[in-house]
């Protein structure tokens, strides 16, 4: 996937009610708010930033500079100070302990297969404290298998107007969407036509509770739906887990 030019509208698609509750799902499962907190697949930061406004030491991380390039000016907006890294969750290196790493908005389900998850589990423990915690998300297959296919969505403003289209990908519980954009030049006035196919893939939870323990996880919370019982028609699954 290439955020290249997919940075220059990212903020148009996401539901900005999306990160208040992620703020306060992370919120609800830390005792205190002076730990170091690293949040993976930080994409434009608009969590981290809210984060680090409420009081937590945030560190945030993501494959595309461009994407952090946008991280820095909302974090420069909001008076916050937010160190940025530009790094591959499959390969965290030399990065230090963190008290708390998160990754949400299903960044998970872009990796390519769950080796690749199990990688990231993996790296994830080895860059934890003994105590530490890891809260991520992911799609349920429910919602890869039965919401996705066939969906499309339409929206514009005097700035941007986009197409959503998704569809069923290769491999079992995989899904492609197919995203275009115009976003208007300010010079010309003009259109600038921007064409990307995203793909996720999910899991069933027994595979990720595997993979977990694989990577050393001892205790391991899953709700739905930020902190919901889940259901068969649950749409996102949450992980809390501990070493």
């Amino acid at each position: 996937m290439n955020y290249e030019t997919f940075a220059e509208v990212y903020d148009e698609l996401m539901d900005d009610q999306l990160y208040d509750r992620w703020l306060t799902y992370t919120s609800r499962y830390l005792d205190e708010s002076d730990g170091e907190l690293l949040d993976l697949a930080c994409g434009s930061g608009v969590l981290a930033v809210r984060l680090a406004q409420e009081g937590y030491r945030v560190t945030g991380l993501d494959l595309s500079h461009e994407m952090l390039e946008l991280a820095f000016q909302k974090a420069v907006a909001a008076d916050v100070y937010l160190p940025l890294i530009q790094g591959n969750m499959l390969d965290l290196g030399d990065i230090g302990q963190y008290d708390i790493i998160t990754c949400y908005c299903d960044s998970l389900c872009y990796l390519p297969d769950e080796k690749a998850v199990g990688k990231v589990f993996q790296e994830v423990a080895a860059h934890l404290t003994e105590t530490g915690i890891f809260l991520f998300d992911v799609h349920s297959i429910y919602q890869i298998d039965e919401i996705f296919p066939g969906y499309t969505f339409n929206d514009q403003n005097e700035e941007v107007s986009f197409l959503w289209k998704s569809y069923v990908g290769e491999h079992p519980h995989s899904i492609e969407h197919d995203l275009t954009f115009f976003v208007r030049q300010e010079d010309s006035g003009l259109y600038h036509r921007i064409e990307e196919t995203h793909k996720e893939r999910t899991y069933p939870i027994e595979t990720y509770q595997q993979l977990l323990r694989e990577a050393g996880f001892t205790s391991i919370h899953i709700t739905a739906d930020f902190d919901q019982d889940i259901k068969k028609d649950s749409q996102r699954w949450f992980f809390a887990c501990r070493k």
